[in-house]
């Protein structure tokens, strides 16, 4: 092969140089040199780059003064080289010996290094392959685990929206039963004033009409008892009929029966007032109101359901007018009032407290109830939850409760020991009035 032939052909391989001894094996070698040998060389040997013998064959004599020297070339650098010694007389056939083996050696150095480099080649394809495999499936495990995540979170985000939805659901349905009940209040207190109105007018009317009879029996009476002689016998009929009809206690007794009668319409009057009051159907959604004003509508609804020997203290102090929507307030107090009649139905005193400070409006509800357990106190707003028997409570009085604290930017929390009584506190912003 000539240089430029072998300069032709491919002269690279994949990865790090490689050195002659671990392209071509000695076996291979040791029986191409011994050939030339047999052929008529001398000795014949395999050099490094810095002259060292690798491998050789032969001995030299005396007469094997010729020495013909030969590159050996790896991707195309002359790193090595091929000797032969022989007898200068047979300089030509050793010529032909040392192209014979340059050619041979030459062709096998790049006949290895061909499948060297196939197989290094395929080699890093496959190990580039698998690292590609790895790096892709590190990739797709690490994408899994996001979208796990990702499900996970967003299964989470569904149930907590859900929860929300059905809390705000069983809220509106609240609120609405709550405004229904508030117009069929206003609607009662509209229809009961009005035959109220001429009962009250025509008890007054017949009170002094009455008064009027009264005064004329009377003088009628003293005017008989005055008579002669003639009538006395009619004055004395006219006295046992006055005596048989009880008209002393009749008459004695007309001045309570209006008195009771038209207190009794005074007390219809007023609770239809608080009725309409508590409803608040015509007022707008907001108006500035007397927070002690809107406790005493809702414990004057509440009258019919207070435990009978039940001890209500109002300890109120004057407090600043507060912009809210009146019939959520009250109906904010009526859910924590109404608890407390439901935990203790005998023996219930309940204090309420009022106070303005720096921080805010503070209402606070004291009972004697049995207490709440420290074990669901801090679930005791939550929606539905409830310790009453099923049936006997939905679970959305404190939780309205505290949604409609919460909306017009107050606090509710509740502090309570097992057997003594709950306390309710209420702390609302003083600047909303």
């Amino acid at each position: 092969m000539t240089d430029q032939t072998y300069r032709e052909s491919i002269n690279f391989v994949v990865g790090e140089e490689k050195r002659l001894e671990e392209i071509l094996s000695p076996a291979e070698i040791i029986t191409l040199l011994d050939s030339a040998v047999r052929a008529g060389a001398g000795r014949v040997a395999v050099a490094g780059d810095k002259a060292e013998i690798i491998w050789s064959s032969g001995e030299i004599s005396d007469r094997d003064e010729a020495e013909i020297r030969r590159p050996l070339r790896i991707e195309g650098e002359p790193l090595n080289s091929l000797v032969v010694f022989g007898d200068p007389g047979e300089r030509e056939r050793l010529e032909a010996i040392s192209t014979l083996l340059q050619d041979s050696l030459q062709l096998m150095i790049d006949s290895n290094l061909k499948r060297l480099m196939t197989t290094e080649l395929h080699t890093t394809v496959v190990n580039q392959s698998y690292g590609e495999l790895l790096e892709s499936h590190e990739k797709l495990a690490a994408s899994e685990a996001r979208y796990r995540n990702l499900a996970e979170d967003l299964e989470k985000i569904v149930e907590k929206r859900t929860a929300e939805l059905k809390q705000a659901h069983a809220m509106l349905l609240q609120q609405e039963k709550m405004a229904a009940v508030g117009q069929l209040a206003a609607g009662m207190a509209h229809e009961i004033n009005n035959p109220m109105g001429f009962i009250i007018s025509n008890l007054n009317t017949l009170k002094k009409y009455t008064g009027r009879f009264q005064e004329m029996l009377a003088d009628y009476r003293v005017a008989a008892a005055r008579e002669g002689a003639g009538f006395t016998s009619r004055a004395a009929q006219l006295e046992e009929k006055w005596k048989k009809l009880n008209l002393d206690l009749i008459l004695a007794d007309l001045e309570e029966l209006f008195h009771q009668t038209l207190g009794g319409c005074d007390r219809i009057k007023k609770i239809v007032a608080d009725l309409k009051g508590f409803s608040h159907i015509d007022e707008g959604e907001a108006a500035v109101v007397d927070l002690n004003e809107e406790i005493d509508r809702t414990l004057a609804v509440l009258a019919h359901q207070t435990p009978p020997d039940s001890e209500i203290r109002r300890n109120y102090a004057e407090l600043p007018g507060f912009r809210c929507n009146p019939a959520l307030i009250c109906q904010a107090f009526y859910c924590i009032i109404i608890n407390a009649f439901q935990a203790r139905p005998e023996g219930l005193r309940l204090e309420i407290d009022t106070l303005a400070q720096e921080k805010g409006i503070i209402l606070r509800f004291t009972d004697n109830g049995p207490g709440i357990p420290a074990n669901i106190i801090s679930r005791i707003f939550d929606p539905f939850f409830t310790t009453r028997e099923v049936g006997a409570g939905t679970g959305m009085g404190l939780a309205t409760a505290y949604e409609i604290i919460h909306g017009v930017g107050g606090t509710i929390e509740a502090a309570s020991e097992q057997g003594q009584g709950a306390v309710f506190t209420i702390t609302l912003p003083r600047a909303r009035n």
